[in-house]
């Protein structure tokens, strides 16, 4: 029994020491996320920052038109090129944002009039199998039925209407042939 008792320790100690170094894996895990976080935090109070500062610029009342003028007239030259900077940065950053779009739209277009292409193409292509099929199942019909172009051949030469009777007096074909049981094999 104590054997036993000590075997069924030593086995907990190792599943206790895998959970230990898993739960240190995790660990790292949730380091990194909280890392990640941080950076995304800064970047966020960097973004709030600057849109802080283009509020401080709108700034005044809005009925008076030159508000915006007097408050670059009272600011620094300095302070004036930074802001000549960042809105030159953002023409251009939307620049390359509406060529992006225009691409984007461009191809969109493109892969519309493709598939709108394709789409009537196949469309076409029903309609014409599908008369097709028509036909082919009117002549099936009717050669079935004995109706169609047939009607002058069947009065010249006495052909019956319905295929499958030769003879009236005899009847109709039957399908199956008069064997039903085959001969004997000998060995």
């Amino acid at each position: 029994m104590l054997e036993n008792s000590i075997y069924e320790l030593r086995n907990t100690v190792t599943e206790l020491e895998k959970g230990v170094s898993s739960a240190e894996d995790e660990g790292n895990e949730w380091r990194t996320r909280c890392e990640t976080q941080v950076e995304l935090n800064k970047q966020l109070e960097r973004q709030i920052n600057i849109l802080q500062e283009k509020m401080e610029l709108i700034r005044g009342s809005p009925a008076d038109k030159l508000s915006s003028v007097r408050n670059f007239d009272q600011m620094p030259l300095s302070s004036l090129k930074e802001v000549l900077k960042q809105l030159q940065e953002e023409k251009k950053s939307l620049q390359n944002q509406l060529k992006d779009y225009e691409l984007r739209l461009e191809q969109e277009a493109k892969a519309y009039h493709k598939a709108n292409d394709e789409r009537r193409m196949y469309l076409s292509e029903i309609l014409q199998t599908s008369a097709t099929l028509k036909m082919v199942e009117r002549k099936k019909t009717d050669a079935v039925t004995g109706k169609g172009g047939n009607k002058m051949l069947r009065r010249r030469y006495s052909v019956p209407g319905n295929p499958k009777m030769v003879s009236p007096q005899k009847g109709s074909i039957k399908k199956t042939v008069g064997v039903k049981q085959l001969p004997k094999i000998k060995h």
